[in-house]
């Protein structure tokens, strides 16, 4: 299905050494904003207080945060868990402050302002807890990457998997870039978030790098650059088409999913404008910075009666 169809390739090739330097830089920004702001971590990764308090009617959770806020803790995480009326609250560690006087404190004011609400259990997740979750993370991504990597040099070849892998990666970091230069929470939701965008961003490489070895194959006489520009010219329907609606879930999500889905639904829009950005103007253009030709991707066998000499001699795939 196609909304439209464009009849003349765009050089988008032409202009790949511009958008590789402003890749660049900005990739380089969101390092420095990493190491230097690092990540506001939530509860999860760096320790806090948990608990989960049940209602005798359902309850509207913006009601509790804003409560719970109201107390002085910042980063509070209010969610319904089971039904609408068991709710879980996730407190920050505080120093001198232990996880017994962060309930009292928190039941008080709940209590305060309905009477039937219960204390079902808390807890306190402590920094070795949090520690073993960002490991944890730490190795799926590692996992994921090198899943990507293996997967894209069986069915393409190695210098493809190195320009995906890159591109993704160039995706991933800026989104770690935005959330430490806003300080944005990063809970594990904006990790799931991250490694959603890593397989979403590869899909649209996948898309473009096969459209290029079905180019190779079918135009034996365009250059490597044309080959390139008109297998991303001719998959821009399927790309707006694709994006488009997955960009509009995820709005809605952002703008009607309430503070749960927020930082979430913000991954996931950063990491779905920037995957469109990297797979035509990072993947495509680092491929062809690798010397990408039809020779990597067709076997060439010269029969007798053929010229040693010609280039599309004997040529199969």
């Amino acid at each position: 299905m196609e909304f439209f169809k464009i009849h003349k390739d765009i050089p988008f090739m032409r202009h790949a050494l511009i958008f590789n330097v402003i890749s660049f830089v900005t990739f380089a920004l969101a390092v420095f904003f990493l190491f230097s702001r690092g990540l506001h971590l939530s509860v999860e990764f760096t320790g806090g207080t948990v608990m989960e308090v049940n209602y005798s009617k359902p309850t509207e959770v913006e009601k509790i945060r804003t409560l719970v806020t109201g107390l002085g803790f910042a980063d509070v995480q209010v969610q319904n868990f089971g039904t609408s009326r068991d709710v879980m609250i996730r407190l920050p560690a505080q120093k001198g402050v232990s996880t017994a006087q962060q309930s009292e404190k928190v039941m008080g004011a709940l209590k305060a302002a309905d009477s039937e609400v219960t204390l079902r259990r808390t807890e306190f997740v402590g920094p070795q807890v949090g520690e073993e979750l960002a490991h944890d993370g730490l190795k799926a991504l590692g996992m994921v990457v090198l899943g990507i990597m293996i997967y894209l040099a069986f069915r393409f070849e190695w210098k493809y998997a190195v320009a995906a892998i890159i591109a993704n990666l160039h995706d991933v970091i800026i989104i770690l870039g935005f959330f430490a230069f806003f300080q944005w929470e990063f809970s594990l939701s904006v990790l799931a978030a991250v490694l959603a965008v890593l397989g979403y961003s590869v899909n649209e490489s996948v898309v473009i790098f096969d459209r290029i070895r079905e180019n190779f194959r079918r135009y034996r006489k365009m250059q490597t650059t044309e080959i390139i520009d008109h297998a991303i010219t001719s998959t821009i329907s399927r790309t707006i088409i694709t994006h488009g609606s997955t960009q509009i879930m995820v709005l809605s999500m952002l703008l009607f999913g309430g503070p749960t889905l927020f930082y979430f639904a913000l991954a996931l829009t950063i990491g779905i404008l920037f995957g469109i950005y990297s797979s035509v103007f990072v993947a495509a253009a680092i491929a062809m910075w690798l010397g990408i030709k039809r020779e990597d991707l067709v076997k060439v066998s010269v029969k007798k009666d053929e010229d040693p000499n010609d280039p599309n001699a004997g040529a199969t795939v």
